[in-house]
């Protein structure tokens, strides 16, 4: 046990009956009631149901929803098989509780505090953990090694300056990486620097969110009801960036008059502090009306439904990406034949954004282009639609053999 970990274990300890509660208060008020926000502190608020179990685990919604097809080929394998999903975030819970199959439930992840993860484990016994992208808790490691628990980090996704970090500590990230008994990174550059830092040799690449199958949604209605409209997307949209959506909008209506934006926060419950930054008619979502013809913009203030939003909409701006965030996932609107346009800061998701714009896919827009941009492609229906059926070819193609991943976690010996 290392110096810088021994602290760690120590400090992480003693925060957590402070971090629980602000976590818990939090959760409280995105709309999560009764015992559940104390799952973080390892209290189940269900069953653990009998058979063998295996613990996934997502920060939030992106992460947790790219396990789903790992989930489901690892029950293809063992039909008998539970899944226990955990995360950190009231939205990933709220959409994993419509989106999870039978065999599979949602709990809230527990903090990586020692007493806690004894009273998690305790309950829920798991024959094996997965951890998602860049989740590399510590103590939740070792605690599963420690008890045989074989670990398995899949889709890793390390940021340049974390992977710097660890590598000044090359004793305490042994200590830990070398505990994983599987990793699948997402890129040969990470797979290489895990190994460094003591991981095991990396498995083939699984991009586990190019194997999802695209967000649900009926929009046929909705289609009907908006009539030939153009329309256009702006998805997951963050603080500073529903302005550049807005003002871009004005551009596109000087172009075609009709025109609807589709304006959709990543965190609905900022849409009252947007709905006041506009002079723009607009219609909202979660007030259940559709827009009518005076209209300019739709403010999609509800959570679960985007994908009916990128069935509505050609073209679609994807968020998270004209500040610096990192960008979001691209998969889900190239699987469903939409060509995603996105801003500069996309290094979340940096090799599936590479290999769509590659294939004509993606488009880069910069604040002052987007407008522009998407006025262009309204006027341009075999542009789009030639650029749709590219994202759709290149998400087929990018679907990893995630049946293989599944059998290789399947057959992980304990840990020793």
């Amino acid at each position: 046990m290392t110096l810088l970990l021994s602290l760690y274990r120590g400090a992480a300890d003693l925060a957590a009956p402070l971090v629980a509660r602000r976590v818990a208060g939090r959760l409280r008020a995105q709309g999560v009631a009764g015992r559940r926000p104390w799952e973080r502190l390892g209290h189940a608020t269900q069953p653990r149901p009998d058979g063998p179990l295996i613990w996934m685990h997502g920060a939030s919604v992106g992460e947790s929803l790219s396990a789903l097809p790992l989930a489901a080929a690892l029950q293809a394998e063992r039909p008998d098989l539970n899944i226990l999903v955990t995360s950190g975030t009231a939205s990933s819970a709220d959409i994993l509780s419509r989106r999870l199959p039978a065999g599979m439930l949602h709990q809230f992840a527990p903090l990586d505090s020692r007493p806690v993860l004894r009273r998690f484990l305790d309950h829920w016994r798991p024959d094996a953990l997965v951890l998602a992208e860049s989740e590399i808790w510590p103590q939740t490691i070792l605690a599963c090694a420690a008890r045989g628990i074989p670990v398995a980090l899949v889709g890793a996704r390390l940021s340049d300056g974390s992977l710097r970090g660890w590598a000044r500590a090359p004793r305490t990230a042994r200590a830990i990486f070398s505990r994983l008994a599987l990793v699948s990174a997402q890129t040969a550059a990470t797979a290489d620097a895990l190994e460094a830092l003591g991981a095991p040799s990396a498995f083939p690449p699984v991009d586990l969110k190019a194997a999802a199958d695209p967000p649900p949604g009926d929009a046929v209605p909705l289609a009907a009801a908006l009539g030939d409209r153009p329309v256009w997307a702006a998805v997951s949209t963050h603080p500073g960036e529903e302005e550049i959506a807005l003002a871009a909008h004005r551009t596109v209506l000087a172009r075609h008059p009709a025109a609807l934006l589709l304006l959709v926060p990543r965190h609905p419950e900022r849409a009252d502090a947007i709905a006041a930054r506009t002079d723009l008619p607009f219609a909202r979502r979660s007030a259940g009306t559709v827009p009518a013809t005076d209209h300019a913009v739709w403010l999609c203030d509800t959570l679960g439904e985007t994908g009916l939003w990128f069935r509505l909409a050609d073209p679609v701006f994807l968020g998270g990406s004209l500040v610096p965030v990192g960008g979001h996932n691209p998969w889900e609107p190239a699987a469903l034949g939409r060509a995603p346009l996105h801003g500069p800061h996309v290094d979340s998701a940096a090799t599936a954004w590479a290999t769509l714009a590659a294939a004509g896919a993606a488009t880069g827009v910069s604040a002052d282009t987007l407008g522009p941009t998407v006025a262009d492609l309204l006027a341009d229906p075999a542009r789009r639609h030639a650029a749709g059926a590219a994202a759709r070819r290149t998400a087929d193609a990018a679907r990893g053999d995630v049946a293989t991943l599944a059998r290789a976690i399947l057959d992980l010996p304990p840990s020793k």
